[in-house]
Order: structure tokens, then sequence, then C-alpha cells
């Protein structure tokens, strides 16, 4: 079992896994030519089942040396969700659950550490980002319920219900065609209607969408910290290994000498 573990934990192995993650992907991809797929479909067939089943070996080889301890990483419990997914018969009804295949190339990160930490730092900047949404929530609100009663009866068909009026504004917001698409027009009719979308677009474009990426660096730099601070102090930790066994062999050193003498 030692051997076992030292085999999934080592650089080589998780290097042949993400290679074969990447093919998987490229066969994946190649599976939506029918022009491929006429010609070498077979082949592309057995290569991603062989895939699969590498995979499906590797995580049985995990749940044996980690044991109870497998379920507690979530970054395993990752991997098995995409594999098992995998492996649901996609026939008839289920036959939808062969586009979810693609979902195997995500192991890459679970395997990549740079990938790891971004995605830490995402899940880490969840909390903040829920008063921001609400915050944003609040904002489109009140600005969909203004253009509903300003602009509801000349402009109908964008801002005729809350709804209309709430994806109009999310347009602007994205900054698609908001000014030759919606707002030029509509200064024909309500000449000041720049006053009430410069604002909105301030407060949400450039305020609160940046309060977004403020968050999101800054939950990364503190995942970054945390794990440097991880592995210095695992560099600590063997450090001081070495050195309670280097003084644990002088004092063996001396004492043969004393008892020599």
């Amino acid at each position: 079992m030692a051997a076992l573990k030292s085999l999934i934990e080592s650089r080589r192995f998780e290097a042949v896994i993400t290679v074969l993650i990447v093919m998987n992907a490229i066969t994946l991809g190649l599976e939506t030519s029918s022009t491929i797929m006429t010609r070498y479909g077979a082949l592309l067939t057995a290569l991603d089942r062989a895939i699969l089943s590498v995979f499906v070996l590797e995580l049985v080889a995990r749940v044996l040396v980690y044991r109870s301890t497998f379920f507690r990483d979530p970054w395993r419990v990752f991997d098995f969700f995409v594999v098992a997914v995998a492996l649901i018969p996609a026939t008839g009804s289920l036959s939808v659950l062969r586009a979810l295949r693609i979902l195997r190339i995500l192991r890459l990160i679970s395997i990549v550490p740079s990938l790891r930490r971004v995605v830490s730092g995402l899940v880490a900047a969840l909390p903040g980002m829920g008063s921001i949404v609400l915050l944003l929530s609040l904002v489109f609100y009140v600005f969909a319920v203004m253009a509903t009663k300003l602009f509801g009866t000349t402009f109908p068909e964008t801002f005729g219900t809350l709804g209309s009026s709430a994806y109009t504004l999310f347009e602007i917001m994205t900054m698609d065609s908001w000014s030759t698409g919606t707002v030029r027009p509509m200064l024909d009719v309500h000449p000041y209607a720049w006053l009430f979308f410069l604002p909105f677009i301030v407060l949400t474009s450039f305020a609160v969408l940046n309060l977004f990426i403020g968050i999101i660096v800054s939950a990364m730099q503190e995942q970054h910290d945390a794990d440097e601070s991880a592995e210095r102090a695992d560099i600590r930790d063997d450090q001081e290994a070495i050195l309670s066994e280097i003084r644990a062999l002088r004092e063996e050193v001396r004492s043969l000498k004393g008892n020599a003498l």
C-alpha cells in the first residue's frame, strides 16, 4: 500500500494523468465533427473508453490508499463526481449526459496547483461577493422601477414591464450597444434621459463590478499567502526532522567513541 501511495502521489503519475485529460478533451472535441467520426469514430470511441478506464483505476487506487479520508478532500470528491458522471449509461432519455463527458477536462483544476489556487480563491471570495450581489440587486431594482415609470409608455418593448426594464438595464451595464441601440433613440423623445443612464452606468459598470474584482483579488492573495505559509511550515518541519536525526547521529557517534575509549 505504501508503494501504491508513493506511485499516485508522484509527479510522473500526475503528469501522465494530465496528458490523458488533455488527450481526452481533444478526442471529445473531435467527436463533434461528423466527418471525423465517419472515418475514425471507432478509434476515438475506443480511446475514450481506454482513458476512462485509466481514470476509474486511478480513483480506485486513491480510495484504497486514503480509504475513509478520501471523501474529506473536496478535490478528490470533485474528481469522483466528474468520473462518475461519465460512467452513467448515456442511452435513451439519458443520452443528454453524453455531453457531460467533457466535464472530465475539469480534472485539470485538481491536478494543476495554480488552477487549484485560483478556484480556491474564488470560493473564498463567495461570502464577500454575496454582499455585492445584494447591493447590485437593490440598485437594479430601484433603476428598473424608475425606468418602467419614466420610459415604459414611450418604449414598451424595452421598458414596458419591470422584467424587460431589468433586462435592458443589464444589457446597458454590459455596454452591449447601449448608446446606439438603446439610449440614443430615446434622446429624441426624452432629451434628458442621459441623466438617468449615466449614473446607472457609473454605479454598476464602474463601481459595483470593480468591487467584485477587488474582493476576488483579495481572496486570491489571501489564498496564495496561506499556501506559502503552509509550504514554509512544511519546509520548517522537514528541516527540524533532519536536524533531530543529525543530533541523534552525533549522540550515537559520541557514545561509540566513549565505548571505544
